[in-house]
């Protein structure tokens, strides 16, 4: 009988080597077989159903963090938002949507903490969404490729750090939108947020990223245990490169959402997230609040954040307007992206909440 490894099998189906081992060692895989110390498997062998869509896992031990830096990112806050999360959460709320899910520090914290049966979270940047993917599905190539990059990127100079630098941002540019390239352009993505500017995710009028390097001494590009351990938090849940919008499908009365969307710039100049070629500007945060308020209507638990206008103008009431029918929370918050150093401080947030 032809055998394949869990290596082989893993790129048949479309999932992870170390996934494939566990479907084995669950007597999962009809035909298995231990030989030495490693699996061989039918080529005829059908992947099993994933019967990890309904999780209920008991919550981890250990937290688990963002594997990314992320521009507004939300583990500073997370005490604050943490706050407003529904008192039945992981009992009669056992569904968690995140739109905008970025870095996904309060994604991680929802399901580490609480019993979840249903997750969905998107994002319009490819490359992102694109990541969390391989990190679900393929993350033992993922950690191979990222530990590669580090060591050759830690083992250089300062003048060939940079080097290395501009030559992998000019390699993801190119190959992001190829096909066949997914664990490439995830550890190059996940490289360049650790060692770009600030972690900041900007694209110029082409969609290219072209942000500059950054100065870390000896940035932290591959942890691998955390890797592991959001790769086996994102087990199940559904990951998907679409617009806010198509979360409606998803979310009912039974759901917690939470968005984090675009911030609306405090300034005329502070706009300096160009995080997609299309904008998101005063227009579209209209669009959202109504998104929200139909959601809500269908008794949803919402959260969601932005920035507080007050912060420059204590007479605009753009979003104490557009979210009059809910509760608004102004919370701290420091915000470190700024050339001016000294520009640099602690700032007014909002929480929009409808209970």
């Amino acid at each position: 009988m032809d055998m394949m490894t869990t290596k082989q099998a893993a790129v048949k189906w479309g999932i992870s080597a170390r996934r494939v081992t566990a479907l084995c060692t669950e007597n999962r895989i009809q035909g298995a077989v231990v030989v030495g110390k490693m699996w061989l498997i039918p080529k005829t062998a059908q992947k099993p159903e994933d019967g990890r869509s309904t999780r209920f896992e008991p919550p981890m031990d250990t937290p688990v963090k963002p594997f990314l830096k992320w521009v507004g990112g939300k583990a500073q806050v997370l005490n604050e938002i943490r706050q407003q999360y529904p008192a039945e959460l992981g009992r009669r709320i056992t569904k968690y949507a995140e739109p905008f899910v970025g870095g996904g520090a309060v994604l991680f914290d929802v399901i580490s903490r609480h019993r979840i049966q249903h997750a969905y979270i998107s994002d319009i940047n490819k490359e992102l969404i694109t990541t969390y993917t391989a990190i679900r599905d393929h993350v033992d190539d993922v950690i191979n490729e990222l530990q590669r990059l580090e060591s050759n990127y830690t083992a250089a100079d300062n003048a060939l750090q940079k080097e290395i630098y501009y030559k992998n941002r000019q390699r993801f540019n190119d190959i992001k939108l190829l096909k066949n390239s997914t664990i490439e352009t995830s550890s190059l993505f996940i490289f360049l947020n650790k060692t770009c500017f600030n972690g900041l995710y900007r694209v110029n009028s082409h969609g290219n990223f072209n942000v500059p390097q950054g100065s870390y001494k000896n940035p932290k590009i591959c942890d691998v245990k955390n890797l592991q351990k959001v790769s086996s938090l994102l087990q199940g849940i559904h990951i998907v490169c679409e617009d806010y919008k198509q979360s409606g499908t998803f979310i009912d009365k039974n759901t917690f959402a939470y968005f984090d969307p675009p911030y609306r710039p405090l300034t005329a100049t502070a706009n300096f997230t160009a995080y997609a070629t299309s904008g998101f500007g005063d227009n579209e945060q209209k669009e959202l609040a109504l998104f929200i308020n139909e959601i809500s209507a269908r008794g949803a638990h919402i959260v969601a954040s932005n920035s507080d206008p007050k912060n420059a103008d204590v007479k605009d009431n753009f979003f104490d307007n557009l979210y009059a029918k809910h509760k608004i929370i102004r919370i701290g918050a420091n915000r470190a992206i700024n050339s001016v150093g000294g520009s640099r401080g602690k700032i007014s947030e909002l929480l929009i909440c409808n209970t």
